[in-house]
């Protein structure tokens, strides 16, 4: 409840609680109280030509339970939070007692991380035990994206092809987890022309990787892909730098055709993949990014970490 937007929330929440309980024990005043309306301790009520309500006093035991209730729920309320925004006496959060519960696991996974510290990319790929917990690592954390198999789906690269967008040495998987990355294509209509100049240009892009495509629109287009080479280089094949995809091997992220790359050209593109620094520790992110690399690069022959 620390997330209010706005202080008066809070104190709505908090007014909503303290009357609640209120009611409550007005409630078991007024009971106590209540007269008998009839002679003979009925309410006057009957159903059923003999049925009659009776009158009679609330049992103890249910009145002392509800006092105890109520002062319980008063007890909880100072000691935890409950009342708006206030934070209660003892500072107990969910938020805390799950950075407790994080820092307890890591604190138990320590010396197995330990032990794959002076490994390197490559053994860690063909370590059964790092394998396998770099694989509970990736579903767990990657595999709501990119898939179980890895083989993400359409806005989601696929990770198991060797087409990396961000490069797929080790160190640059380890980047990409620890900062994630952010991909951005901007809207090329403008810079590339008219709506025809934009479908020559489609045309254009598909002929660099041999997907089908109108001859003619592509050589009309040729010209206009100045305006994509400052990103895809003149001769489409991508920037890792940038993140820009590598035009020429059939690969589609976004989808593929002459419609879904006019799509692309009119709209932009705006991709993040999050960072996952304060979610795993390095030692774990290594483990996770040899993991991804395995994926690929089966014999994996990266430079020492």
């Amino acid at each position: 409840m620390s997330d209010f937007f706005n202080s008066g929330w809070s104190l709505f929440v908090a007014a909503i609680t303290v009357i609640g309980l209120v009611a409550c024990l007005g409630l078991l005043i007024v009971a106590s109280r209540r007269q008998v309306m009839a002679s003979d301790n009925t309410t006057g009520h009957v159903w059923d030509e003999d049925l009659r309500e009776m009158n009679n006093p609330l049992p103890r035991w249910w009145m002392g339970l509800f006092i105890l209730t109520v002062v319980f729920a008063g007890v909880y309320l100072a000691l935890y939070p409950g009342l708006g925004s206030n934070a209660g006496q003892l500072g107990w959060s969910s938020l805390g007692e799950h950075a407790a519960d994080v820092a307890k696991a890591r604190e138990s996974m320590a010396p197995v991380y330990a032990s794959f510290a002076k490994l390197t990319p490559e053994q860690l790929a063909k370590d059964p035990k790092a394998h396998g917990i770099g694989e509970r690592l990736f579903a767990n954390n990657c595999a709501v994206c990119h898939g179980a198999d890895a083989r993400g789906s359409k806005g989601f690269p696929n990770l198991t092809d060797n087409d990396w967008l961000w490069g797929g040495s080790f160190d640059a998987i380890v980047q990409t987890i620890a900062e994630g990355r952010e991909g951005n294509m901007p809207v090329m209509a403008p810079a590339v022309g008219s709506s025809e100049d934009v479908r020559n240009v489609a045309n254009y892009v598909l002929s660099l990787s041999g997907s089908p495509h109108n001859s003619l629109y592509a050589q009309l287009g040729k010209p206009k892909f100045v305006a994509c080479a400052a990103c895809h280089g003149p001769d489409g094949k991508g920037n890792q730098a940038l993140g820009a995809p590598n035009l020429t091997d059939k690969i589609w992220l976004h989808g593929w055709g002459e419609d879904a790359v006019m799509a692309m050209i009119n709209n932009g593109k705006h991709n993040v993949m999050p960072a996952h620094k304060d979610r795993l520790t390095p030692e774990q992110i290594r483990v996770l990014a040899a993991y991804v690399q395995s994926l690929s690069q089966p014999a994996v022959a990266s430079a020492q970490p």
